[in-house]
């Protein structure tokens, strides 16, 4: 009589003497190796170049940001309703760089009687311009300007022609502003930039609004 014969799972004969042998010379987990030093002292080489080189770039972008935008609150309530006090708003320091004043422009400019402070004013005239205020209207080289972005017609009167190289502003609260009126025109060298963007507070957020200053219809 024939031994009998092993039992076979999936045509495969299962042998526990071959299981235990197997079981015994499977390895065991090994414990986790050390780290050497030098590849410790290589990461944070790595590391120490990432602050580096993200500090550096923050400072690029900072600097870059700067050159070509400033930002500055509104102090005063001079160009109500426009722009109200307490709002921190982006000058774009390029505009006039790359281009030309024109009516109606929101700028920023030193003021020329104590250039540490900077104002925020409406470009009623440019160079060569005659300017004259009466009777609450404001006219430009004879033609009456429609102003949907003043608080109240002016008060007070005044006429001039506005010198080379320079800018006649008045502030949109025309019966409650230090501008040209009172002290007179602003250099263009004393310049900021062009008024863009109100960033605060965010309920305000929003493009300045520049009017170019049309002539009253006849």
């Amino acid at each position: 009589m024939r031994g009998q014969q092993p039992e076979t799972t999936s045509g495969r004969s299962i042998n526990q003497g071959q299981w235990r042998l197997d079981l015994e010379e499977t390895p065991s987990d090994s414990p986790a190796q050390p780290i050497p030093s030098s590849e410790k002292g290589s990461n944070v080489g790595r590391f120490i170049v990432d602050i580096l080189e993200t500090l550096v770039l923050s400072v690029l972008l900072f600097l870059g940001i700067n050159a070509i935008t400033a930002r500055i609150r509104v102090d005063g309530f001079s160009m109500e309703p426009s722009l109200h006090s307490g709002e921190f708003v982006i000058v774009n320091k390029l505009a006039y760089k790359l281009g030309e004043p024109n009516h109606g422009d929101v700028i920023i400019f030193r003021y020329p009687f104590d250039p540490q402070q900077e104002y925020i004013k409406r470009v009623i005239g440019l160079p060569g311009d005659h300017i004259k205020i009466e009777n609450g209207t404001v006219y430009r080289n004879g033609d009456a300007l429609e102003e949907p972005y003043i608080a109240a017609t002016p008060a007070y009167s005044n006429e001039v022609t506005v010198p080379e190289n320079s800018l006649f502003v008045l502030g949109d609260n025309r019966n409650n502003s230090s501008d040209s009126h009172t002290w007179g025109a602003v250099p263009l060298e004393y310049v900021v930039g062009k008024a863009f963007f109100i960033y605060w507070p965010p309920p305000n957020w929003g493009i300045v609004q520049h009017f170019q200053s049309a002539n009253a219809a006849p």
